[in-house]
């Protein structure tokens, strides 16, 4: 992982209640990436969760979307202080993952081709509040963007929101991924300016 390109472009207007503090709206789409982006065919691309006790559930391409897929319109927001409102998504609840799996685990790590993690608690994860998506504004997902798959978990900062996606493992301890250990917030809430570890 050895460059970084921010890629910003433009700034918008939205109402400042849509807003979190310390962040500017965008119409562009600005891509992040900490490394090289990788090309993964959806012909040999595979989800999947691993819970504490090591049970794995997997899914090919294909099985992915037989799942229900659903069509979601979200705000997004990066760490790196802009906005950007009304995204849309199709992809597939978390939860519809989790329907057969066991588990007393809390947190969850995910990890994506490239080698990129980050956690989370396994909370925010469920109840409707996360999709592994794979199509944006009606077009397959890029690979610039996180395609042909990436996490959308939109209440939080975006690097929450993995890109590359492949697994998640469940734990019982909170384990810090790529950019938490690097000085990044280990929860990452926009509407409390969570960007640090001292915030």
């Amino acid at each position: 992982m050895n460059s970084f390109s921010p890629g910003f472009q433009g700034r918008g207007r939205r109402p400042a209640d849509k807003l979190p503090p310390g962040q500017y709206p965008t119409e562009s789409f600005p891509v992040l990436s900490a490394g090289p982006t990788p090309k993964v065919p959806t012909e040999t691309w595979r989800f999947t969760v691993t819970t504490e006790t090591g049970e794995t559930h997997a899914w090919t391409w294909d099985e992915m979307l037989e799942l229900p897929q659903e069509e979601t319109v979200r705000d997004i927001h990066c760490v790196t202080r802009w906005s950007k409102f009304g995204t849309r998504w199709r992809g597939v609840p978390l939860d519809a993952f989790f329907e057969d799996v066991e588990t007393a685990a809390d947190y969850v790590v995910v990890g994506s081709h490239g080698g990129y993690t980050t956690n989370l608690p396994l909370e925010d994860l469920l109840d409707g509040q996360a999709w592994l998506v794979h199509t944006y504004d009606d077009h397959p997902l890029s690979p610039e963007h996180g395609g042909p798959a990436r996490l959308l978990v939109p209440h939080l900062y975006f690097w929450k929101s993995a890109k590359w996606v492949r697994d998640l493992r469940l734990t019982h301890e909170d384990e810090p991924g790529f950019w938490e250990t690097v000085g990044y917030h280990n929860y990452g809430d926009p509407w409390r300016e969570q960007r640090n570890w001292g915030d």
